[in-house]
């Protein structure tokens, strides 16, 4: 099950599978960002090739207008996958 959520604080906390299963609603909630954001990794079991690239295609649109992706909470996997598909030099990681 996935879950895609803004906080008050206005980091944006992602769970569960990101995978096609789930990418048409993760791709509707963060297309409605425009400006830098946090998103919060800390529940996100697992990531599959659709849900980097629905990142990166946000990323490329945010840094655009100077903003981006700012990845926090990643388990040791996923920051591996993230490593080994490039995106250290793509994204701000906390």
């Amino acid at each position: 099950m996935f879950e895609i959520t803004r906080q008050d604080t206005g980091t944006v906390v992602l769970s569960g599978r990101l995978d096609a299963a789930s990418a048409t609603e993760a791709r509707h909630f963060l297309n409605e960002i425009d400006s830098t954001c946090r998103l919060d990794f800390t529940g996100l079991d697992y990531i599959a090739s659709v849900g980097l690239w629905l990142l990166a295609a946000v990323q490329k649109r945010l840094m655009a207008s100077g903003d981006g992706l700012i990845l926090f909470g990643l388990n040791p996997h996923l920051r591996e996958v993230l490593s080994l598909a490039g995106f250290e030099g793509i994204f701000e990681f906390e």
